[in-house]
């Protein structure tokens, strides 16, 4: 079973050890930083599968596939473990770390057949069967349309492809926020979700804290100026990025004490968890893109206190749902068994906000929060200590459904 195969066997480990001799460290020549999610994957000696489906709406996403794990051989049956990205993020959020480290390799290794999804906008899902990244139209989505198409599109591509009549569903953040919204307006999918894990998870914002609060009240006049300039992506995957990360955010550098300190002015204190020779890796990976619409979406939650849909404003939102103000999102539809994973200092699912979303919840199996003073926003997918403090009892929880 995918829990009794948890613990790695000393074999295992010392295989590990073998191969990460062999490639140069992270912090070296920056290793990794020019791969993509599939080639690091590959290159840490796992099985490693692209696919693409289109959603209703024309976009076309990609899915990066670990069937099995590193030491294992294909087979059929194994449960499937569907892991949704954050904000301005991508399926290598779950391989920013060594392979007894990552999620997704600790999920492959314990007998799970592991897809990571892109939504769309981002670096691998930037491709439309009519519209073009360089139109506006491409960037007219929030994570309304991720929530509603991109979600539903990407388990039904995965349970076709796999057999299975049911998925293990994993979110970060944004990889939450989407759930909601999805199991809201189609509820149906509660069926095809055997149990969801959520780390940090994100429906109220009420009490969100750092500089990104500061910007709430004028996300609606930057959105509004970005779409008369025809701007409608913000933050892509760049060589800029690329070098920034590259040049001044190795741990060598006497620059990268800045970079490791910006996360934490965004996401929340944490003394010890990000692993700072992976910085360069992580920054040439994120951001790695959406539309101006998806972050000024949370903008909106944090000035109106609910968890409601876009706001268009009361004219197009007559266009858009019939009525001046957004609908609300119904939380009582989310019927499967979900999991809260959460920790003391994420400033962006804050503990307060968490127990309002948990209270709504109608199948709360697992309110967990993290046994360590400091576990910030970011720490659910690059932490150091993660898999100790997270993810054996993600593990846990999937083994009891």
């Amino acid at each position: 079973s995918p829990a009794a195969a948890a613990g790695r066997s000393s074999r295992t480990q010392q295989a590990y050890a073998s191969l990460l001799r062999e490639i140069p460290h992270w912090g070296e020549d920056h290793w990794g930083v020019n791969l993509t999610t599939p080639e690091l994957i590959e290159a840490m000696g796992y099985p490693v599968e692209i696919h693409h489906v289109t959603t209703e709406d024309g976009y076309i996403l990609e899915l990066h596939r670990i069937p099995y794990g590193a030491e294992d051989q294909p087979s059929e049956g194994r449960p499937v473990a569907y892991l949704e990205h954050c904000l301005l993020c991508s399926s290598s959020d779950y391989i920013m770390n060594d392979p007894d480290k990552a999620l997704a390799y600790i999920l492959a290794d314990s007998g799970y057949d592991v897809w990571l999804s892109n939504m769309r906008g981002n670096t691998y899902s930037r491709n439309h069967i009519e519209l073009l990244p360089e139109d506006l139209a491409f960037w007219q989505f929030s994570w309304d349309e991720m929530g509603y198409y991109d979600v539903p599109a990407s388990i039904d591509y995965v349970l076709g492809q796999t057999g299975a009549q049911d998925l293990y569903y994993i979110g970060w953040s944004m990889g939450t926020t989407v759930f909601w919204a999805m199991m809201s307006e189609r509820p149906e999918y509660n069926q095809k979700v055997r149990a969801m894990a959520a780390m940090a998870p994100v429906a109220y914002t009420d009490q969100a804290q750092g500089p990104l609060i500061e910007l709430a009240p004028y996300s609606g006049d930057l959105d509004t100026v970005f779409s008369l300039l025809g701007v409608g992506e913000l933050l892509p995957g760049s060589d800029l990025m690329d070098y920034i990360a590259e040049n001044f955010c190795d741990m060598e550098a006497n620059t990268a004490e800045i970079c490791y300190n910006f996360l934490f002015l965004i996401c929340g204190p944490d003394s010890d968890e990000i692993p700072e020779e992976y910085l360069p890796l992580i920054l040439s990976h994120m951001p790695a893109g959406t539309s101006v619409h998806t972050v000024n979406h949370y903008a909106q939650l944090i000035l109106a206190g609910v968890f409601q849909k876009y706001d268009y404003g009361p004219i197009n939102n007559l266009i858009h749902y019939g009525q001046e103000t957004p609908p609300l999102y119904d939380l009582s539809h989310v019927s499967a068994p979900v999991g809260l994973f959460w920790g003391n200092t994420d400033w962006l699912a804050d503990p307060t906000d968490v127990a309002r979303l948990a209270a709504e919840l109608p199948n709360l199996a697992l309110n967990f929060q993290v046994n360590k003073t400091e576990f910030n926003h970011l720490d659910f997918g690059w932490g150091i200590d993660a898999d100790k403090y997270v993810y054996q009892y993600i593990l846990d929880f999937f083994s009891q459904y």
